[in-house]
């Protein structure tokens, strides 16, 4: 049957369904690594924009992990997920880091990819024979997605794989949030579809801590005389940065961001904000309440000596994670924030006395931490041969204030000074790549897609920059209109491996010759120089007094909108 009969018949094939179902699905964008599969999505898309019918709108990216990390990017604005269209199990493979690090994030998105059923020996379309000779993987692709999402299965039917879709699309938004696969064989794709459409689904309901279980907890709380509250994600929760706030505000709580927070909880200026370690409560605290904290202690065999500890989180045990170890003694796990707003309704007569005593001891702590943080930029200010790296976040800090900006941070060992320094007090203003490095420019682009009036700052080791693919990447920034700031601390060594190196074996050969090895940087070629051949701001920088006008003129071309990669090399 020709095209034209198809439309008079109201027939389609796979290619239709993926659309209809990703259109159903309430995604706004198909992140796609091309591969000689999707040409019947291809052909959909063409149609539909033809003839003017509602579809989300397409990308074409050159990686796999520029594909899934903007995916990434754009899901931990927007909170919804997003199709992924990759290649075969190959394409599957090198995109499987990004789709690890969505997981860990926490990220929603449906991931497809493709492979063949018939390998050319069945009726219809011929498929190719690259799927018989070099794509196919025992198993299917499938079974080798299965370790890194949440949930990953083959669509065995053109009729059921709108539904299918969907259902991976219900499944990735639901706590915890994450991603899911399907494969979906290229014979499905070119199969005549007979038009029944997955239903567009509905907003996921929300969870509820009962009051029996809220009162009791809400009794700790103000029987407690020295409290703490330790967070790494609930900033992911829509509504749970505020509401946090809300909550520390209305019992006078301590919050403690330790370093394994993966985006911002907290406003990092609030007086309540007690810094990353949460070793002074250790021996101290006699209640611990971890909001949407999945990793506390380290090592986790360390145990508070006397703290009870309540768990406030909706999936508090995670599925993806091997070993983890709360200690709890209470747990709350409905929506975190409807959680965290119930309690604050309790925050009633309490004791003014420990109030008032707590609240003290937090002043001191907050302004001997914000006159430690005022003087390490003193001093780095001072600092007159080479650049330090807490001169860089704080010149950054003073370039966007009242400018809304988003931080994505993928430094290692420069992290904590990031965080330190940047102090940054909204929400959605603050993403810790997660997984493996080498996503950092991809997340940031995602990102940007999402908030596209914000201005995006890239913060990322040199040793991060070269992970990253670095062509592709600067490619969609330049085809998709999306410029972002990155700058880079590049001390020109694999730092935190040579610490470990040095840590393992401090009067060792390497210590007694020279010889580190895997970590020397210095032989790479000046970093800003790969943005050139795309029109792109480039500015390399070496001395304090440079760094300034540089960031200044780097932020006002991402104003004008091209992406800017300031190459800043710090001292340590």
């Amino acid at each position: 049957m020709s095209d034209t009969e198809h439309a008079e018949h109201g027939h389609r094939d796979g290619g239709d369904a993926v659309v209809r179902a990703f259109t159903a699905a309430g995604a706004d964008y198909l992140f796609c690594s091309s591969g000689s599969e999707w040409a019947p999505v291809w052909e959909s898309l063409a149609r539909h924009h033809r003839d003017g019918q509602p579809c989300p709108r397409y990308l074409d990216l050159t990686h796999e992990t520029v594909a899934v990390g903007m995916a990434t990017g754009y899901g931990l604005v927007m909170r919804r997920p997003q199709g992924v269209l990759l290649h075969a199990a190959p394409g599957l493979l090198q995109g499987s880091m990004a789709i690890h690090g969505a997981l860990l994030a926490g990220v929603p998105v449906v991931v497809t990819s493709s492979e063949s059923a018939t390998y050319g020996d069945g009726p219809g379309k011929d498929p190719g024979g690259q799927w018989y000779r070099n794509l196919s993987i025992v198993g299917g692709p499938h079974g080798v997605a299965g370790p890194f999402t949440k949930w990953s299965t083959e669509a065995s039917s053109v009729h059921t794989l709108p539904t299918m879709i969907t259902r991976a699309a219900e499944l990735s938004r639901r706590a915890p949030a994450g991603p899911a696969y399907l494969n979906i064989p290229l014979e499905i794709l070119l199969e005549e579809w007979d038009g029944r459409e997955a239903k567009p689904i509905a907003a996921p309901g929300t969870t509820h801590s009962s009051p029996e279980e809220v009162d009791p907890v809400a009794r700790l709380i103000r029987e407690a005389a020295n409290p703490v509250i330790v967070t790494e994600t609930a900033g992911r929760e829509a509504g749970g940065f505020e509401a946090l706030t809300a909550f520390a505000e209305a019992w006078n709580i301590p919050v403690v961001e330790p370093d394994s927070a993966v985006c911002g909880n907290f406003p990092r200026t609030h007086p309540l904000h007690a810094g990353s370690d949460i070793g002074p409560w250790m021996d101290t605290a006699d209640l611990i309440l971890l909001v949407n904290c999945r990793a506390p202690f380290y090592p986790p065999s360390r145990r508070p000596s006397k703290a009870r500890i309540v768990v406030i989180d909706e999936v508090p045990q995670r599925p993806h994670v091997v070993y983890q170890v709360l200690f709890a003694d209470r747990y709350l796990e409905g929506n975190v924030a409807h959680t965290l707003r119930q309690l604050t309704k309790r925050a009633k007569d309490l004791d003014e006395a420990a109030v008032t005593v707590r609240r003290r001891a937090q002043e001191e702590r907050h302004a001997a931490e914000s006159a430690a943080i005022a003087g390490a930029e003193t001093k780095a200010s001072a600092q007159v041969e080479g650049i330090d790296p807490v001169l860089v976040a704080a010149t950054l800090r003073g370039l966007l204030d009242g400018r809304d900006g988003i931080v994505v941070d993928e430094t290692i060992t420069h992290s904590r000074i990031v965080k330190r320094h940047l102090q940054v007090s909204a929400p959605d203003s603050y993403f810790y790549v997660q997984g493996g490095l080498g996503q950092g420019i991809a997340v940031a682009l995602g990102v940007k897609l999402a908030a596209r009036e914000r201005p995006v700052v890239l913060t990322i080791g040199d040793g991060a920059f070269v992970y990253n693919p670095v062509v592709p990447s600067y490619d969609a920034s330049h085809a998709f209109e999306l410029p972002l700031l990155i700058v880079v601390f590049n001390n020109r060594v694999y730092k935190s491996m040579n610490l470990n190196h040095r840590r393992f074996y401090p009067e060792g050969a390497a210590a007694e010759t020279g010889e580190w090895l895997g970590t020397d940087l210095h032989r790479l070629p000046r970093l800003a120089a790969f943005a050139e051949p795309f029109g792109m701001h480039t500015e390399t920088v070496d001395a304090p007094e440079a760094l300034g006008p540089a960031l200044e003129r780097a932020l006002k071309a991402v104003t004008e909108g091209t992406t800017a990669v300031v190459d800043v090399l710090v001292t340590r």
